[in-house]
Parts: C-alpha cells; sequence; structure tokens
C-alpha cells in the first residue's frame, strides 16, 4: 500500500535491484567500512521474503531514505525497527517521519501493538524526534550494543544505544513549553556539569529529583573535529542516564527538549 506524504511516497521492496539500490542510500547515510555494512542484499532479501517490514522512501523518482524491521518478541506483538535512513537526496522532505508514520500503518494492518528501535542517546536531533515528535518511550540504556561499527558517523566511540518502545495506540505527544532552565529554577538537578567545555557526571542526585541532562548540539561533527572531547561526552551520558533507566528503584518519564537536554522525572511528579 502505498502512502504518501508532500513530494514523498513511501514503498515497499523486494526485488534484489530496489534492494541494492537501498543498501546505496544507507551507505550515503553512514559511509561504512565496506566490510561492514548495515544491511546486505541478501539478509535484505530475505527478511522482506519471510514477511518482514523493508520500505523505501522516493522523491519523485529518487530513493531518498528506507527502513527495515523484523517481527520481534512478544511474538505477534512488536516489530523491532533495526535501521531508518535518509540521505541526502531526502533533506528537507520530511522523509524521516513519513517512514515512521508508513512503519506505523503497516504495524497496525498487521495486529501489533508497539514498535521498538534504538538510537545514540548524544544525538540531539534523533533523541528529540524520537521522544518528543513521536512519542517514543525509553526503556533501557545499553553500553556499547552493537559493538565496533567503523561508520563515519560513530567515528571510533562506542556504541552505546537507548531502546525504546512506540505505543500504536497512543499519539503524539504535546511539545515541552518549559526550558531547562525553567526547571531549574524550581529544583531540578544538573546531571552533567559542564566546566570548560568539558563534560563532568553529578552523582549526589535524590531519586526523587528531576534530572536534566544536556547533550551537545552535533555530537558527530565533534566526532570528526574533536574526537577526544566526543568520548568524554560519551563516559559523562553514560554515567549520568543509565542509572535513570535501569530496572531497578523509581520509575520516571523521560522527555527531551529541542534545547538538547534529557529530562527525567520520576512518576508522579
Amino acid at each position: 500500500m502505498p502512502h504518501t506524504s508532500t513530494a514523498v511516497e513511501i514503498r515497499e521492496l523486494s526485488s534484489p535491484t530496489d534492494l541494492q539500490q537501498l543498501t546505496h542510500v544507507f551507505d550515503d547515510v553512514w559511509h561504512p567500512d565496506p566490510g561492514n555494512r548495515p544491511v546486505s542484499v541478501d539478509m535484505l532479501r530475505a527478511l522482506s521474503h519471510a514477511g518482514n517490514y523493508v520500505a523505501g522512501a522516493y522523491v519523485g523518482d529518487r530513493l531518498a531514505g528506507g527502513s527495515v524491521g523484523f517481527f520481534a518478541a512478544p511474538v505477534g506483538r512488536s516489530l523491532h525497527s533495526h535501521i531508518t535512513g535518509v540521505s541526502r537526496v531526502g533533506r528537507g522532505h520530511n522523509v524521516g517521519h513519513a517512514l515512521k508514520m508508513h512503519q506505523r500503518e503497516w504495524a497496525v494492518a498487521r495486529g501489533l501493538q508497539t514498535i521498538t528501535w534504538t538510537f545514540d542517546p548524544l544525538v540531539a536531533r534523533n533523541a528529540y524526534f524520537n521522544l518528543t515528535k513521536l512519542g517514543a518511550v525509553p526503556l533501557a540504556y545499553h553500553r556499547d550494543f552493537y559493538g565496533e561499527l567503523a561508520d563515519e558517523l560513530a567515528g571510533g566511540d562506542e556504541s552505546d544505544r537507548l531502546l525504546v518502545s512506540w505505543s500504536l495506540d497512543s499519539s503524539a505527544p504535546e511539545a515541552p513549553t518549559d526550558t531547562a532552565d525553567d526547571l531549574l529554577r524550581v529544583g531540578a538537578r544538573l546531571g552533567i556539569d559542564v566546566v570548560a567545555d568539558e563534560p563532568h557526571p553529578v552523582t549526589d542526585i535524590g531519586s526523587d529529583s528531576v534530572v536534566i541532562i544536556p547533550v551537545p548540539r552535533d555530537i558527530e561533527a565533534m566526532r570528526r573535529t574533536h574526537a577526544v572531547a566526543a568520548a568524554r561526552w560519551r563516559i559523562a551520558l553514560r554515567a549520568a542516564l543509565a542509572p535513570l533507566l535501569g530496572p531497578a528503584g523509581t520509575e520516571r518519564t523521560t522527555r527531551f527538549l529541542r534545547s538538547g537536554h534529557y529530562v527525567v522525572t520520576p512518576d508522579g511528579d
């Protein structure tokens, strides 16, 4: 079922030719080591043939993005979205949003209840898109989830990931109107203190506190120009955010502000 959003058309892909083009799109996004590409044509063909989600986004007649997902546990209830990327051709066309909406419709049509995926919690634009625009909910923080990725976006950094779940019967949340400064004025605590451009995790925070955790505006650019500084941010965010998303302790709600801050709030506050 084609799904069109403005100038973007989403199509399910299955032919080897189309799947080859999709791998080129992913190469354009991640610039991976040729020996460690995100997905291969044969794997995409197998996933598509077995009834999983393999889709491409076209701007005009050009493939500009794509998404790949597979059925996950619990059986019959969840889709895991493994990879979604938008090439330079798709920028400015809301391709990423169109892909997620199509993926949602696809999953609902098959009686599924949730879509899960992982993303790098240091990438601010992805955190805002996933948590604020879509309303996905963080489930866990995973340290070095994929091991070494060897692609240009990751650089030499460890592949920490935030696992999120998107309920398919929920509506998009309202964008937060408060700011980090507003919250700090009424008692929130900083989870990372930035001193002389260096991030330092704050560890003496009570479990009943609202925690504000900043991330860099563009960690991917920082990895290209200041790799050591980027690695320090990875360590600091891991120390500040991971304990708040563990299975034990107070249940919390996590939001992300456009200013580049996680807001982690004890449920009930």
